[in-house]
């Protein structure tokens, strides 16, 4: 669906003006960014301190998982 006609429907829907539901819509951005930033950092930090091999290699794949995307690790299906 086109971002204008998201943008008229959500206004439409919470009684906004066009600005003020792009505004709303902005605010959720940044929130889910900062949100996604901490858990980021979280798991960052819980993958430094494992010391567990398995775990760390688990945890590693989440990361990777979270910055590049479900796909980024092709899985081996030699196994």
């Amino acid at each position: 669906m086109p971002l204008a006609v998201e943008v008229r429907r959500i206004a439409k829907e919470r009684h906004l003006t066009i600005n003020r539901a792009l505004v709303a819509l902005a605010e959720r951005g940044v929130q889910a960014e900062a949100e996604a930033q901490r858990r980021f950092r979280s798991a960052y930090r819980g993958y430094l301190a494992e010391n567990e091999p398995a775990c760390k290699s688990e945890i590693g794949k989440t990361l990777v998982h979270t910055i590049f995307g479900k796909d980024a690790i092709a899985e081996d299906s030699v196994h």
